[in-house]
């Protein structure tokens, strides 16, 4: 798989338009006028090659060929690096930051998988709030691209969580629009507009300053009904290897929410990576169960999987899979200010069960309680996210909703 992706990777580099790199538009314009469009046109030409064929002096040739090199060759990471060391998205929950060795993972994908109405974009929507929050608050200060292909984000939501949870920073004047700004929603329906967003974002990530990609849902897209209404799922191959790079060498959190299946005791169920936590007195196979959707490969290709299930009357979100992180499950509740534990300190979980998805249905939170008083209502009006409708032309819109 890290080959594949590598491979991918160094294709996207390699066809990196000069144009876009920031150089000077003089360096930049005479590379146009000479055919040498791409980060493989230039490097593939010796910098005296270069001097005779763009006439012009050595010092801006190999200017030129350095800012070219680092735009398009990242630097080598190991994996330790981008778990541990590259750094981490907070979420604001004290024992799961804890239990995660900072929060969401920079340069991995951190799945959250669970039934409808469990709150995963809830999730996200803090998430979301969390990156593009000041650095002076304890955000990263960056742009969000939001990838919403149930058409779930929900500025209202979102702003009821802002007020709610950062009130201090709302208040300061012309904040809510600024942050509002700093997130970019794309609405794909079809898996080729997917395929197409997915080139989009590789761009606005080594352009802009983005800091958090978050797609909700990926299950949503691939899979799907015929003509005469069967189940099908279109190939994930290309789009699964094609964001784990971006993850890989864009250094940031990528967040991915995944839908359920129900599984049958005859089905297989089993994880590689459930190896070293299996004990052998539990079973391998439970009678009747919700499981995550999407498959096995999927499955190896997310670095931390997120349970979040409903049972006894409870949520829980569990830490199902990380090579760095214990398995272990937090109570949490969602209230006027998103996702909160009940108690920071996690239940250590063996065998099959921390992978078991639990899916009873408990009532859900009333989401407009405040976001219709008249202290909310201002915020609301300076609250407004570039919603992208067509992928194809790249349209931007502006909407509430």
């Amino acid at each position: 798989m890290r080959k594949s992706v590598n491979r991918v990777w160094r294709r996207v580099m390699a066809n990196k338009l000069i144009s876009e790199m920031g150089l000077p538009k003089s360096i930049a314009n005479i590379f146009a006028a000479r055919n040498i469009h791409t980060a493989k046109d230039a490097l593939s030409l010796t910098e005296f090659e270069l001097m005779e064929l763009l006439d012009v002096g050595l010092a801006e040739v190999t200017t030129a060929v350095s800012s070219i090199s680092e735009i398009s060759c990242p630097p080598y990471q190991t994996r330790m690096h981008n778990e541990h060391l590259a750094g981490h998205l907070p979420t604001r929950l004290k024992g799961l930051d804890a239990a995660l060795c900072g929060g969401i993972p920079f340069g991995v994908i951190t799945e959250l998988v669970g039934p409808a109405g469990i709150g995963k974009t809830q999730f996200c929507l803090k998430l979301s709030l969390l990156a593009s929050l000041p650095s002076s608050h304890g955000g990263l200060d960056g742009h969000v691209v939001y990838v919403d292909t149930e058409s779930k984000f929900s500025s209202r939501r979102m702003i009821e969580i802002g007020v709610n949870s950062f009130p201090e920073i709302f208040q300061i004047e012309g904040m809510a629009q600024q942050m509002a700004g700093r997130i970019l929603v794309l609405q794909p329906t079809t898996p080729t507009e997917f395929s197409e967003c997915l080139q989009k974002i590789k761009d606005s990530l080594l352009q802009h300053h983005v800091k958090l990609l978050v797609i909700d849902s990926m299950a949503a897209l691939v899979s799907g009904r015929d003509g005469q209404g069967q189940c099908r799922q279109h190939p994930l191959g290309w789009h699964m290897t094609f964001i784990k790079s971006l993850a890989e060498f864009s250094r940031i959190p990528v967040v991915v929410t995944n839908q359920v299946r129900s599984h049958s005791g005859d089905d297989p169920f089993h994880y590689s990576f459930q190896d070293s936590r299996q004990n052998l007195d539990f079973p391998t196979t439970f009678d009747s169960h919700l499981v995550a959707a999407l498959g096995i490969p999927w499955a190896h290709a997310v670095s931390i999987r997120l349970v979040l299930e409903s049972k006894s009357g409870q949520r829980f979100i569990k830490v199902a899979k990380s090579s760095m992180s214990p398995p272990v499950a937090f109570t949490f509740a969602i209230s006027a200010s998103g996702i909160s534990l009940l108690h920071d300190d996690g239940i250590e979980m063996t065998g099959p069960e921390i992978n078991a998805i639990c899916g009873q249905v408990l009532k859900h939170f009333n989401v407009a309680s405040s976001i219709n008083d008249a202290h909310n209502i201002k915020y609301f009006r300076d609250f407004e996210v570039t919603v992208v409708y067509s992928i194809k032309n790249w349209s931007f819109r502006v909407v509430c909703g």
